[in-house]
């Protein structure tokens, strides 16, 4: 299909070779990238590929899977233009006329004017730091306190352990084992905090996979042993933070921050781009200057009548975004409490006093059925 100097070609079912590179061009992101979406095993027989071509040059390509009149974007944080959202949707009613109803789970940009029929609810975000051209020039652009921060804590981890070495590796050059040990004390660390990490053996698996592809780990080691370390990938120009981890006894020289403080610097080194910090408002990532950039479920609907028709999931779409809406509210209270109303103060409080509720109860239930398993494992054969 051929519209102005714009072609567009439909592969049904299947996902072309030649967009692997062209979409790490394009979108320069781990959730839009060929790669990642393989390894997780996202891309299915029912998978097909959307290409947009313009003077014969690639400038969107769009993988999408349609399950009861519902396609949905696998693409995910990707920044396309209305007018690209626009034609994909013309395409897709006109030659695909089962589909309803064409949803973009996760998008950066705000969609400002649609033909059709949408909704557009705030879901998630991204924490993103834009990298300087120089360590220099971020440890400078650094606050006061951070800046001291990283200066003090390095200098006492070196004082205190001479043997104390942090490396970088790249793809294949990073050792298993360092990945497995990263994986390891992200996994005792929620466990401490009564909180299951979701790497389990198979996320390393897939860790590992990715990482040989396109991976940079960090490894802090002490007499030899990793003690903190980061598992990033990038795409394009761009850097993607994956785990992060440090173990609870090196607790007083703030090496989790400083372990990711240290990455940067060897991301910046390498040219990237944009550091993504990725989800979770952590206060380590605004110390080291990461932005927040708010992320939208967008739904396009095929005529009113459609949108009618999937009243549920409008509904639920529109709930959840004012949800997100309302956390995100108090958590920037919670980040900014010294310029905060009495409102925020109150939400301040509430919502931590929350969260302290939240640990307390799982610590409880977690000694709770250490109590019970306790007796069985004690039973003499």
């Amino acid at each position: 299909m051929e519209s102005g100097n714009i072609a567009i070609s439909l592969h049904s079912n299947s996902v072309p070779h030649f967009v692997n590179g062209a979409m790490d061009q394009l979108y320069q992101h781990m959730h839009s990238s060929l790669a990642y979406h393989g390894i997780y095993g996202h891309i299915t027989q029912d998978t097909s590929t959307y290409v947009a071509r313009k003077n014969g040059e690639i400038v969107a390509v769009i993988l999408f899977c349609i399950e009861n009149g519902k396609l949905r974007v696998l693409n995910e944080q990707l920044r396309l233009e209305a007018d690209e959202i626009q034609r994909f949707s013309d395409y897709i009613f006109n030659t695909c006329q089962s589909v309803h109803v064409v949803t973009f789970p996760v998008i950066e940009n705000t969609i400002s004017r649609l033909s059709f029929p949408y909704q557009q609810s705030l879901c998630t975000q991204d924490i993103v730091l834009t990298m300087p051209e120089s360590v220099e020039a971020y440890l400078h652009s650094l606050g006061k306190s951070t800046r001291n921060y990283v200066k003090r804590y390095q200098n006492k981890l070196k004082r205190d352990f001479p043997s104390m070495t942090c490396k970088t590796y790249g793809n294949h050059d990073a050792s298993e084992q360092h990945i497995r040990d990263i994986c390891a004390l992200n996994r005792a660390r929620m466990a401490n905090r009564c909180t299951s990490s979701y790497i389990d053996d198979a996320e390393t698996e897939r860790l590992i996979k990715l990482v040989r592809i396109c991976g940079l780990v960090t490894v802090i080691t002490i007499n030899g042993s990793v003690c903190a370390g980061t598992i990033n990938y990038r795409f394009g120009e761009n850097y993607f933070l994956k785990v992060i981890a440090h173990d609870p006894a090196y607790d007083e020289y703030g090496l989790g921050t400083l372990c990711c403080y240290l990455t940067i610097c060897e991301c910046i080194a390498r040219k990237g781009k944009e550091y993504h910090f990725l989800w979770g408002r952590y206060e380590y990532k605004f110390r080291l200057l990461g932005i927040q950039r708010d992320l939208s479920h967008l739904a396009i609907y095929r005529s009113r009548l459609h949108m009618f028709l999937n009243g549920r999931d409008a509904l639920k779409l529109a709930y959840n975004g004012r949800m997100y809406g309302a956390r995100d509210w108090m958590e920037l209270k919670m980040r900014r409490m010294d310029n905060s109303t009495v409102s925020g103060k109150l939400a301040f409080h509430f919502l931590n006093n929350l969260k302290k509720m939240k640990r307390t109860v799982a610590r409880w239930r977690a000694r709770r059925h250490a109590s019970v398993v306790e007796p069985a494992s004690l039973q003499k054969e």
